[in-house]
């Protein structure tokens, strides 16, 4: 039986019309909603059904019906938005290239950034309007961010080393991130903590009591996410070759065990690098200079001050490495490993880019 429905008026391209409708949906200065209503009159001048042409752009078969009469109606023309209701526009496209310019290339006479109030002076506006043309942009020049650049000589070898571990861990071998927590204060509050109550967050004095400070040496196996800890009062070279004692006693004996941690002077010093060698299943990789984010251990010692460290009150130092051991023994239980998802060559073009955006880098 033959279909019924509404009878749709003919849509016939002109060659003009057909090349300026596919010159608008491809280009990248077209807004994502004309582009869009470019290719539903491109795909209805085949002849498709509006169920048809739905389908195959992922949309609901009313819109094309929508833009396809607008266009059959008004043609080119019909393809822009309609005015919408409402107050005429005051602020025009001048104003806010203006803002945004000024906002990224200037500063103010006598601040290092500008605010909504000293903006909206400068550029003869209000402060909202200040305000939606930088949340529109994304600008936030009150806001900063810090970042380090690596200077190792080697580190491009360095990072496609220790990502390809990452991405590709040896099938019998282990990957443990090895790094020191050093200097781990404990903390005693000058009053007793008050508890959360509703309406009422948790209340602690600003002052403290020092009692002492620990180190947590630990390893973190990227595969399993399990972490073996030490804890020592010290932060030497001795207490790093015991460290490395109970990494050899913990990994089953016959496994070649590859160690991921930076060059600081406690992991390169004559008695650990003598301990190495007469440990030949060993592996050491060294992450380059300034780069504590390539070694994965730091993200789950974040997680540690975040959960336990930062917001613990203990009265001595057998406290707080009592809470700490607690919390490895309660992490291993239930490991999460991290999941590692950028290659080599993208941290190394990122990198390229930053450099790219610094004057006179050298790169």
């Amino acid at each position: 039986m033959a279909r019924t429905g509404r009878p749709k008026a003919e849509l016939v391209l002109t060659d003009d019309e057909r090349e300026v409708l596919g010159r608008w949906a491809r280009r990248r200065t077209s807004s994502q909603a004309l582009a869009l209503r470019c290719r539903i009159v491109l795909e209805s001048a085949t002849g498709a059904t509006n169920v048809d042409v739905a389908a195959r752009l992922g949309i609901e078969a009313h819109t094309v019906s929508r833009w396809r009469a607008r266009f059959v109606r008004d043609r080119l023309e019909g393809l822009a938005e309609e005015p919408r209701p409402g107050g005429p526009r005051k602020i025009t496209d001048e104003q806010v290239e203006d803002v945004v310019v000024k906002t990224l290339e200037t500063t103010p006479k006598d601040a290092t950034h500008w605010s909504t109030r000293s903006m909206a002076e400068e550029a003869g506006l209000s402060q909202s309007a200040v305000s939606r043309i930088w949340r529109t942009f994304g600008l936030r020049p009150h806001l900063t961010d810090t970042f380090k650049l690596s200077r190792d000589p080697q580190f491009i070898d360095k990072v496609r080393d220790v990502v390809g571990l990452y991405l590709a861990p040896p099938k019998y071998a282990p990957v443990l991130c090895v790094e020191e927590k050093t200097q781990i204060q404990t903390l005693d509050r000058s009053a007793p903590v008050l508890p959360m109550m509703p309406g009422m967050p948790e209340r602690r004095t600003h002052d403290y009591v020092r009692g002492g400070v620990t180190s947590l040496f630990a390893a973190l196996n990227t595969t399993t996410g399990e972490v073996i800890g030490q804890i020592h009062r010290r932060h030497r070279a001795v207490e790093f070759k015991k460290f490395l004692a109970r990494i050899d006693k913990e990994v089953p004996a016959g496994l070649d065990v590859h160690l991921v941690c930076d060059n600081a002077s406690t992991h390169n010093t004559p008695v650990v690098r003598q301990w190495l060698a007469a440990h030949p299943r060993f592996h050491v990789h060294f992450t380059p200079t300034s780069a504590s984010w390539l070694n994965q251990v730091e993200r789950w010692f974040a997680l540690l001050t975040d959960k336990q460290i930062r917001r613990g009150v203990h009265k001595n130092v057998q406290a707080l490495e009592k809470d700490i051991r607690t919390w490895i023994k309660t992490w291993n239980q239930e490991p999460r490993p991290f999941t590692w998802t950028k290659t080599a060559d993208e941290i190394l073009e990122r990198l390229a880019g930053y450099l790219n955006r610094i004057p006179d880098s050298g790169h």
